[in-house]
């Protein structure tokens, strides 16, 4: 199947076809947004409250098809990031350190044709041809001229003569000082190019033992020795020497004596010198008559007619065959439809083979891929030393190759030419015959295909490669080899690598010249291979015009959407940091393209390719990334209008690279731009204001986003507005400054700091202590002018509240210091709420749930004064109260109230406000302490390495602009997309199968159990199991049995989780669900339980972490983790969030103290749908149906109960007050097993229990008066028939759905009989008759029946 029919049956299978299983649903990246909202729909929507019936079979419907969060960019967000193409480091080692010309040839014939040398004895008969030529058919001076010439057109057909005639110097049998001239001149005419030098040394002695070639004295009458240490100073280098005579080794030796002497002489530098040698030390030329004289000159510059005389005498057709008719091969070396072609094309491919299989890769560089006319001598050296060797001679050469005469692909030489030669008479006679060409090349890639059927990174590698790379220079078999070439591309990384240091790079840049349409996909699907591994092509693609073939293809409509989004990928790449490539793709309209085609999709259908979508964001995003040319042709093209659909996209990629697009448009630019600048250019820059504050207003909309990506491109984004709008972001925060003397204490405050400047005044040093001998630096909430603090004109501000909350906190900000006076840039009056919700985000996401995200989020913070503090622990006998934190300053300051930061629940944050002092505290602010901390004046404490941050240098004026851009946070959207073109796009996962089968094992099993636990007899868990201390501080909050192993997990106050085995009694991992815990973890739940299950933990903040391997010591890793809640009321301080999981639906639903009930998407990592309670009061318990998707009941504070489903036009279903009598609050509800959905179960804290079916009356139809005053835990048993509830009076109950009373557990089974502590958490494991208890204590209990 050819590769574009490979990749369209791939992608759409992936994108298309409806998901049958959660396979297709996890192993497809291209999943599209609303198939699961569509299976979502259609599970139970028919059932009506009215008239459902309860069925009591076993039902596929208990078993959740549904997984989420098993995309790639779940593998590890907070570990750690791809880096993106690299342009650096091992990926360009492939490419040609120095491309390199042989400038000046020097053939130098010492012959002295009719006299021989005195150490020579010659056989009868006697090799006597010299360049084809025998000197003995005409007069010997004349021969000598003959000879010479046809050496010179010989080489010159390895490097086509583009130069003068010059450049080609024989030297007929020459004296020293000939020598010496053509040497110096060559040299001088060359520069720092090759210079080749041929010596023919058939009519002089051998060379001596010291490396001395001979030549003539003036009258012939003396052979006049020549050291190569002279021919070595005269040449210098590069050079390449060619010896044709006997004993030539000799030269070799001392050459290489030479170069060895002089390397440790001159510390080391190497000389580029390459040697060929026709024999070694001690052997003598081959004389036999079946050979030319110079057989070592002829195989390595006329490799053809050589390798045919020799294989002719050797093969069967040499009866048939007269040799005569090699010299008529008709057709050009270089036309490869004629049989001489044919013939060196393969010749070509055969040596390039050998060389790439034998040689080192960078050797391989060297030889065969630097300079054209080495990497010809070295393939005709190869049939050197196969052809001479077979005559006892052995070819040696300086870098010395391993011996490859004997090496295979000469067979499938031999082969193809004699397929040639057969055809030889014919097409001699017959001038009009066609020429068949041979089979090699079909064969070969026949080969490569079956290596790519089996072949991998871990195998031998593919040994037809450079065979493939010629093959491109033939139409005829272009488009299979490309093909085949992309399939071994998509292998990997290392297979890119190989094929680019086999030297594929020019070919496929040319190939971009060719307008055949069938190329083009496959062509733009090996160039993302390319750029996903090495983004320096970019500059090679530029400078050839290269980027207009990928422009077309992005707007072409025939193309997949899927190969689409690679062409915006390749160019993305060359747009990345590259100016020339940004305006030559302006320059060829790639903006409007790309707007085109954004804006003619829409994000929810499921007939858009996500990829493509996202892949125009990033393109455009790097188009136009600190190019202020290209930001505003896009503003003036409505990007703003166009990106904002997106940002509610289904995909969080695509979410992430509209936020990446949008953040680039902000122009970071200049102080001298951000301090205003007067004249003509005002206008300009208010219209430019105006649109960047327009793009914050809609990236605003997503900084509480569900996925991490898309928030940390939010935090970026905010970075580069903050750089470039730092003067209103400050001013604005001191025009809200207010002193709260009347907020509520409760917590040790955050302690403001001064950040320190160069011009700093040294009286600062002495303020480090907080008392009222420093008030008088703050009087009525303004600075007092008079202060050192105030002339130094380096104050910070702080977060503001947000305006659900009557809470202003912040400090007075100034900018620019001139004369100490301080300088205020006021933004507009309209401007100001977007300024101030600017910062309210900074704060959010400077305390996220995702440290990666907080890190940003501080680092943006810091952008705008606002700065990091390390907490340190306190020592012993400090006068602090245990368990308070000790922060260190690092700057001169005084303590003030954190009320805002506590306020939103970032009281255990480390960060300060760099503000003012406010007057000095109350008493009682500070019990238990005296004067406060001492505090240390250090000026660059974020450049510590725990900071995560780099060195400010926020003030103004302070630094250069370039530093100051250092700052910023780096976006990682791009360079995490790239990857996904990294990874195999053709072949789908090899462990499917597996993954397969473990699913299929774990549905029998609970559908087993299931079926056990609906028909078994009532059963009471009142034998124990288990027993264990779990070491928490705090006791147990929340504790989970694990579905398929003996697993269960709890967790405590202080947001530690533990996990153990409690049939081996043995402890698996325990670890901090964040850093600063102190609110509690109100739940655990599994996400994808029937699969590789994830673990979810919930704070009571509302924020969510999801962590895989956390059954593994030290092995956790976080998967995505988000805030579930948003906008609490005014007035609250924490909020006591209620979060429940449905694994049918794949939605979470949280809420608390807010009036809203919140559902979010897990596929989408998206806020779907936010319901109002309809109620006064808040939620305190909430119960997702694990059988019906999109329906949940919720318990509330006045002991209602409200039954929800989001597939209903009006979502709430109908309301009751089953604990009127009490009127407590509702502690546990949920579904009683079974498909009822109306069933459900709700228990309030003065101990009543009640059962209700909402569809036949409001009143409940079973009452358990189950404990007094004091239930804290309910438990339902999915599939079986029972319930249990816990007692803060140290007591579990267990009761039947009709009420009756099975269990009481009060004492755990030890000797003293030690009662069980008051109880704080239940679960039921979820097909097994297993119940688990926690309890305020240590102690951990699970009761099996």
């Amino acid at each position: 199947m050819a590769l574009g029919d490979l990749m369209a049956s791939r992608f759409s299978q992936s994108s298309v076809a409806v998901v049958s299983n959660h396979l297709e649903e996890c192993g497809s990246s291209q999943e599209d947004g609303d198939l699961s909202s569509q299976r979502r729909d259609s599970d139970v929507a028919s059932s009506s409250y009215g008239n459902a019936t309860a069925s009591t079979t076993t039902s596929m419907a208990y078993l959740p098809q549904t997984v989420v969060l098993c995309e790639f960019r779940h593998e590890a967000f907070e570990a750690s990031l791809p880096a993106g193409p690299s342009d650096s480091g091992l990926v360009s080692k492939w490419r040609p350190k120095d491309r390199m010309k042989t400038g000046y040839v020097a053939l130098v014939l010492c012959l002295n044709i009719s006299v021989d040398p005195p150490d020579v004895i010659k056989i009868s008969p006697c090799a006597r041809m010299e360049c084809w030529t025998d000197p003995f058919s005409m007069a010997p001076q004349k021969a000598l001229e003959t000879i010479g010439k046809n050496l010179s057109a010989q080489y010159e057909r390895w490097q086509p003569r583009i130069f003068e005639q010059a450049r080609y110097k024989v030297q007929p049998d020459p004296t020293v000082d000939e020598v010496k001239k053509l040497c110096n001149t060559c040299r001088r005419y060359a520069k720092s190019e090759r210079v080749l030098f041929h010596y023919n040394g058939h009519g002089v002695p051998k060379p001596t033992a010291n490396g001395e070639i001979w030549v003539f004295n003036k009258s012939y009458t003396q052979y006049i020795p020549l050291p190569v240490s002279d021919l070595d100073s005269w040449l210098k280098t590069p050079s390449i020497y060619v010896f044709d005579c006997s004993a030539a080794g000799m030269i070799v030796n001392a050459f290489i004596e030479l170069h060895e002497w002089g390397a440790s002489s001159t510390s080391g530098s190497t000389r580029d010198c390459i040697l060929l040698a026709a024999c070694e030390a001690h052997e003598t030329l081959p004389q036999s008559a079946e050979f030319p004289a110079d057989v070592f000159t002829s195989c390595l510059t006329t490799p053809i007619k050589m390798a045919l005389r020799w294989f002719c005498k050797r093969s069967l057709l040499h009866e048939s065959l007269d040799e005569s008719l090699i010299d008529k091969i008709p057709g050009r070396q270089n036309d490869r439809k004629t049989l001489l072609g044919e013939l060196n094309w393969i010749f070509t491919a055969v040596t390039d083979t050998i060389a790439w299989n034998v040689l080192p890769h960078e050797l391989f560089q060297r030889l065969f891929r630097q300079d054209l006319l080495v990497a010809s001598l070295f393939r005709n050296f190869l049939l050197a030393e196969r052809i001479m060797r077979s005559a006892n001679c052995s070819p040696i050469s300086h870098p010395m190759l391993p011996p490859t005469h004997q090496h295979h692909m000469w067979d499938a030489w031999d082969m193809a030419a004699e397929i040639c030669l057969s055809q030889l008479p014919l097409l001699v006679e017959d001038s009009n015959a066609e020429f068949q060409p041979s089979p090699f090349f079909t064969e070969q890639l026949t080969a490569f295909e079956v290596w790519l059927d089996h072949g991998s990174e871990h195998k031998k590698p593919p040994e037809q490669l450079p065979i493939v790379l010629q093959v491109l220079l033939s139409q005829c078999h272009r488009f299979r080899a490309l093909v085949l070439l992309g399939r071994f591309l998509d292998m990997g990384p290392w297979a890119v690598d190989l094929a680019l240091s086999v030297g594929i790079f020019p070919y496929v840049l040319k190939l971009l010249q060719t307008t055949t349409p069938e190329l083009r996909q496959i062509l733009v699907f090996i160039w993302t291979k390319i750029l996903a591994l090495d983004k320096s092509c970019q500059v090679d693609l530029v400078k050839d015009g290269g980027h207009t073939y990928f422009i077309r293809f992005l707007d072409s409509l025939e193309a997949y959407p899927e190969q689409r989004a690679m062409a915006a990928f390749v160019l993305a790449v060359i747009v990345d940091g590259h100016r020339r490539g940004q305006e030559a793709c302006v320059e060829a309209g790639l903006i409007h393209v790309c707007l085109k085609h954004l804006q003619g999709s829409t994000p929810n259908d499921a007939q858009t390719e996500p990829l493509f979508l996202q892949w125009l964001c990033l393109c455009l995003g790097k188009l136009w990334e600190d190019f202020p040319e290209a930001q505003i042709i896009g503003l003036r093209e409505d990007a703003l209008a166009i990106y904002a659909p997106l940002l509610s996209a289904p995909q969080p990629e695509v979410r992430a690279s509209a936020v990446f697009a949008l953040g680039t448009l902000l122009d970071v630019g200049s102080e001298l731009c951000r301090d205003g600048v007067g004249g003509d250019e005002e206008s300009d820059n208010d219209e430019k204001i105006r649109a960047e504050i327009s793009i914050i207003e809609s990236l605003l909309s997503v900084a509480s986003d569900g996925s991490p990506l898309v928030r940390a491109e939010v935090a970026v984004a905010l970075g580069r507005f903050s750089f470039g709008h730092n003067n209103h972001l400050k001013s604005i925060a001191a025009a809200y400054w207010k002193p709260q003397s009347n907020s509520p204490l409760n917590s040790l405050p955050s302690l403001a700091h001064i950040k320190s400047s160069s011009n700093v005044p040294s009286q600062i040093g002495p303020l480090s202590r907080v008392g009222t001998d420093n008030s008088s630096l703050v009087r009525d909430g303004r600075v007092s002018t008079s202060s050192p603090l105030a002339t130094s004109g380096i104050m910070h501000g702080s977060p503001l509240s947000d305006d659900s909350s009557q809470h202003s906190d912040s400090g007075i900000l100034n900018d620019g210091m001139s004369n100490g006076v301080i300088n205020h840039s006021t933004p507009k009056p309209l401007d100001s709420a977007m300024y101030k919700q600017c910062v309210l985000a900074m704060c959010t996401l400077a305390k996220d749930p995702s440290p990666r995200i907080a890190r940003l989020g501080r680092r943006v913070l810091a952008i705008i004064g606002i700065e990091q503090v390390v907490a340190k622990p306190a020592k012993a006998g400090s006068s602090l109260r245990p368990g308070e934190p000790v922060t260190s300053t690092p700057f001169a300051g005084l303590a003030r109230s954190s009320s805002w930061f506590d306020m939103n629940g970032g009281g255990h944050m480390p960060l300060t406000f760099r503000t003012p002092p406010v007057s000095p505290p109350r008493a009682s602010y500070l019990t238990g302490m005296r004067r406060v901390l001492s505090l240390e004046f250090r000026p660059h404490l974020m450049s510590s390495p725990d900071s995560g941050l780099a060195d400010p240098l926020i003030g103004s004026g302070i630094s250069s602009g370039s530093s100051e851009r250092s700052l910023l946070p780096q976006s990682t959207i791009y360079n995490w997309s790239c990857g996904h073109f990294s990874r195999p796009l053709l072949t789908v996962a090899d462990d499917s199968e597996e993954i397969l089968a473990r699913r299929e094992e774990r549905e029998k099993f609970a559908l087993e159990h299931i079926a056990k636990c609906q028909h078994s007899s009532v059963s009471k868990p009142n034998n124990q199991i288990a027993r264990w201390d779990t070491k928490f501080e705090t006791g147990t909050k929340t504790i989970l049995l694990q579905p398929f192993s003996p697993i269960v997990i709890a967790a405590d106050e202080n947001e530690r989780i533990g996990v153990w085995n409690y049939e081996e009694a043995t402890l698996l991992n325990t670890f901090d669900n964040h850093d600063f815990p102190d609110k509690g973890i109100l739940k655990l739940a599994l996400v994808n339980e029937l699969d590789d299950s994830l673990l979810l933990a919930a704070s009571c903040d509302g924020n969510i972490r999801i962590w895989k391997d956390y059954t593994s010591k030290g092995e956790q890793k976080l998967v995505t983790a988000f805030s579930s809640i948003q906008g609490h009321k005014p007035g609250v301080r924490s909020l006591n969030a209620v979060v429940d999981w449905q694994q049918q639906s794949g939605y979470l639903y949280a809420s608390g103290e807010i009036s809203r009930i919140m559902i979010w998407d897990l596929d989408k990592e998206q806020l779907v749908h936010s319901v109002l309670s309809s109620s006064d009061c808040s939620i305190s318990a909430l119960s997702a149906s694990q059988v019906h998707g999109g329906q949940f009941a919720a318990g509330f504070v006045d002991g209602s109960v409200r039954l929800y489903d989001v597939r209903t036009p009006e979502t709430l279903v109908c309301t009751t007050r089953p604990h009127d009598e009490t009127g407590e609050r509702v502690v546990g509800i949920g579904f009683q097993p079974g498909l009822d959905p109306a069933k459900i179960v709700s228990a309030s804290q003065a101990g009543d229990i009640q059962f209700l079916d909402i569809r036949n009356s409001r009143s409940p139809y079973v009452t358990i008066r189950a404990h007094r005053g004091s239930l804290t835990a309910l438990a339902i048993h999915r599939h079986a028939p029972i319930i249990a509830s816990g007692s803060a009076k140290q007591l579990i109950k267990v009761f039947s759905l009709e009420g009756e009373q099975l269990n009481t557990i009060r004492y755990y089974p030890t000797i003293m009989a030690q009662k069980i502590g008051s109880v704080s958490c239940l679960t039921f494991h979820p097909y097994e008759i297993l119940l688990a208890a926690g309890a305020v204590d240590t102690l951990v209990s699970i009761h099996a029946d």
